[in-house]
């Protein structure tokens, strides 16, 4: 199957300094250790893919940073922590079996004196670590995020514990980047010299970064815990219908009126109601003051959240340039589609079949129903009187790239449908217009009949088509395959009420 190229990144820039590439084995899971100046994390992927899938995910708070601005070190207790962490990921790596493990360092071992000293500790337990510029963590977290929103145009804001990345991205590609000593952890004590410190140091260190001028009025990309968690915050606060923190979008006013309710409301209040970690919660502030400070000296059209970044742009930038420019979206759709479903290649011939029939949408239009088709047997397993609450599960609140609140919602419209059920009210009138609603259910429909007419035989669907002629809904079928039947005409009836059409039945 052809999985739509046109969202993939164009190649590299090669002029542009980029992070050492480790040669990943190409079968078997892989794992990448960032140490970085607020957390330490080791993630376990599936394999290296357009879109891999995270097996193993922990993190420890260690704050290497939290010292450095004071005295230009990394805290005693601070290395302690780290070390016994790490020696425990570095034995999960062996008892998992990994096939490759990389370890990164960034902003806290890069700048402190004694970042040597860390890493010569790390190499005892055996860990071969490679510290990054921090043009290089800038460069990775802006092909991360083109990773997963691959149409992806504005700015890419990093935010560490030890460093501000920005970085331009376009077309696919990264075309600048700066790094900024301006972590979560260093905010604070640059706040507390006056009430405009903040602004002030933005304010100049803009002045020196010549190509900000015409990177104005464009959405900026949010990257790192302190800022997903403030859109969690706000998530809570607005009663977003669908709490999935990658490509939530945030206005440009936002980030002053969660300094607000930050202030309104005692940590232990915002952690509990808004599920954020004691150490997130401690930083939502200052994360809220810098985002308020950079997007208005950036106009920035929108804030866009990334779950994607640095680590996700190191193993993107390991693939050849044909994966790259596959769609994450249709890959993963593809993926889940085959390994779940029953019939091989059925979502890809349910999407041929209702082509002709759907060939008026726009071509935005066109992916998201392609995706559809491919997800459409991925609850079959679950208790038929369940299905469609599974569906809406799986694309509601699944791990999909490529994919934004709205898509999700049309999605899952479509597939509910699809399964005889329905999506949330709350979900349908806050995220998608009474068109787009009838356009799901059209949808569902198709694959409802789709479904019933092939019996999981792919042959059953390029022998039939569907058309709409007339204000009719035309179900052809040529040769010997004449598969209608009361069910298969029930399904072609309700087809045609969502187009206020008749159904004809045609052999040729």
């Amino acid at each position: 199957m052809i999985l739509n190229n046109r969202q993939g990144s164009n190649d590299v820039d090669k002029k542009c300094p980029m992070p050492k590439q480790k040669k990943w084995c190409k079968s078997g899971p892989i794992g990448i250790i960032d140490i970085g100046s607020n957390s330490i994390r080791l993630v376990v992927y599936d394999q290296l893919s357009r879109a891999p899938r995270i097996l193993f995910n922990e993190k420890i708070s260690a704050q290497l940073g939290r010292n450095i601005p004071v005295d230009g070190r990394i805290d005693e207790k601070a290395i302690e922590l780290a070390i016994s962490e790490l020696t425990r990921f570095w034995k999960l790596a062996q008892i998992m079996e990994l096939s490759s493990l990389r370890t990164v360092a960034t902003a806290a071992v890069r700048d402190a004196k004694n970042g040597a000293f860390l890493l010569g500790e790390i190499a005892k337990i055996g860990l071969e670590v490679e510290v990054l510029s921090g043009e290089e963590e800038g460069y990775a977290s802006g092909y991360g995020v083109l990773s997963a929103i691959p149409d992806a145009d504005g700015i890419v804001g990093d935010l560490g514990g030890g460093s501000l990345e920005l970085i331009r991205v376009s077309k696919g590609r990264v075309k600048d980047r700066v790094s900024l000593p301006l972590g979560v952890l260093r905010i604070a004590d640059i706040r507390k010299k006056s009430r405009n410190a903040l602004d002030n140091f933005i304010s100049e260190s803009f002045k020196k970064i010549d190509w900000l001028t015409d990177a104005r009025d464009l959405p900026f990309y949010m990257v790192g815990g302190a800022w997903r968690s403030l859109a969690k915050l706000d998530m809570h606060v607005r009663h977003y219908p669908i709490p999935v923190l990658h490509n939530y979008i945030m206005s440009p006013d936002r980030p002053a009126k969660l300094i607000r309710v930050i202030q309104r409301n005692n940590p232990k209040k915002l952690k509990n109601k808004a599920n954020i970690s004691t150490s997130r919660v401690e930083q939502l502030s200052d994360a809220a003051a810098l985002l308020a400070v950079v997007s208005r000296h950036l106009h920035s059209r929108a804030l866009v959240t990334s779950a994607y970044g640095l680590r996700e742009g190191l193993l993107y930038l390991s693939l050849d340039k044909a994966t790259r420019k596959l769609d994450p979206l249709l890959w993963s759709a593809n993926q889940r589609g085959e390994t779940a479903g029953r019939f091989y290649q059925q979502g890809e011939a349910l999407y041929d079949w209702m082509s002709t029939l759907f060939a008026q949408d726009p071509p935005a239009y066109h992916r998201l129903r392609h995706a559809a088709c491919l997800l459409a047997d991925s609850a079959w397993q679950a208790n038929p009187d369940f299905r469609a609450e599974q569906i809406l599960s799986i694309i509601l609140h699944g791990r999909w790239v490529g994919l934004d609140a709205y898509g999700r919602a049309l999605i899952g419209q479509a597939l509910a449908v699809s399964y005889d059920g329905a999506m949330d009210k709350k979900i349908t009138n806050n995220l998608l217009s009474e068109a787009d609603t009838i356009r799901a259910v059209r949808w569902g429909k198709a694959i409802r009949l789709g479904m019933r007419l092939s019996g999981g035989v792919t042959t059953s669907l390029k022998k039939s088509t569907l058309l709409y002629r007339n204000n009719k809904i035309i179900l052809q079928f040529s040769g010997n395959y004449k598969l209608k039947g009361e069910t298969v005409l029930r399904r072609l009836r309700s087809l045609a009420s969502g187009f206020e059409a008749s159904e004809v039945v045609e052999f040729l």
